[in-house]
């Protein structure tokens, strides 16, 4: 299959699981070399978190998403490195770092530091004003989107958080919020699944980040990458770094518009989806979205 019609996906955080990146690491050189590489860019062993948890330490922010970047790009290298290309990319959340280091973008490095700190500022929100999100299953976006509008009219801050697939949408806001949307999501013939994060992620409970975050983008190096990035907040490809930059910083606040991003990459050509990292959460979101396209783990293509 030619490169124009492959996309390379990139998973966010919860696809983190203790043990991950320790065969490949065992096995490839690159992937030795890239852990390495990430242990002296943050300044502290997390080659050591994700082969070895704690499974506690491994979930706070602030280490999955340095470490599922680590693992992410160990992954990319050594596809790389096999002839693999494709012709966009994109990334869940936090995907979207390991998506633009991919694309040249960004610098391995400053990806790290970038998502250690945006970890560190998630979590500094989420405290000063705690949250939740939950999985709302069985209705249309739409649907979702004006239950949200109804509930946060009495209850507070409640948004969608994730455009996952049809069907699927997550929702973030305040706890009370959640709590009614449990009530209110059953009775109009909805599964309403509470998830086990530490924040609102995704709402504007997390303005505090998102504020401090953009700072942070401002000095960081972002070139234009070799080949598009289909970005969460504009489901569109960008190519531009002030527009790269500007999305990173909206996408802590913002809507992560995971299956418009899917249905952008179709209609640019791609019929072939790999996702490059841990877990099989988005090789599941394109078979859901994407019925007639190709889903593909990356542990397949590196087992070849």
């Amino acid at each position: 299959m030619t490169a124009s019609r492959v996309a390379g996906i990139f998973p966010g955080q919860g696809s983190q699981t203790v043990g991950m990146g320790a065969a490949l690491v065992e096995g490839e050189a690159l992937a030795r070399e890239t852990f390495a590489e990430a242990d002296a860019a943050l300044g502290f062993s997390i080659s050591q978190l994700c082969f070895a948890g704690p499974a506690e330490a491994l979930t706070r922010t602030s280490n999955a998403q340095p470490a599922l970047v680590t693992v992410s790009t160990a992954c990319w290298r050594v596809l790389r490195a096999r002839g693999f290309t494709c012709a966009v990319v994109a990334g869940h959340s936090l995907g979207e770092f390991s998506a633009l280091v991919a694309a040249g973008a960004l610098e391995f490095a400053d990806a790290l530091r970038l998502v250690r700190t945006r970890g560190e500022l998630m979590e500094a929100a989420a405290d000063a004003r705690p949250g939740g999100m939950a999985a709302v299953i069985g209705l249309a976006a739409d649907v979702v989107e004006a239950l949200c509008a109804e509930i946060a009219a009495e209850h507070g801050t409640l948004t969608p958080a994730n455009y996952n697939s049809p069907g699927q949408i997550v929702v973030s806001g305040e706890r009370d919020a959640i709590a009614a949307l449990r009530a209110v999501g059953k009775s109009r013939g909805a599964r309403v699944l509470p998830l086990p994060v530490s924040g609102a992620f995704h709402s504007p409970l997390m303005a505090p980040a998102a504020a401090a975050f953009a700072a942070v983008l401002a000095q960081t190096p972002i070139a234009a990458p070799a080949v598009p990035v289909v970005q969460n907040v504009t489901a569109a490809p960008a190519t531009e770094p002030d527009a790269i930059r500007d999305a990173l910083a909206r996408q802590i606040t913002g809507s992560v518009r995971w299956m418009q991003s899917l249905c952008a990459m179709r209609d640019m050509g791609a019929t072939r989806f790999v996702e490059i990292g841990p877990g099989t959460v988005l090789t599941g979101l394109v078979q859901r979205t994407l019925p007639d396209a190709e889903a593909v783990q990356v542990t397949a293509l590196l087992a070849e």
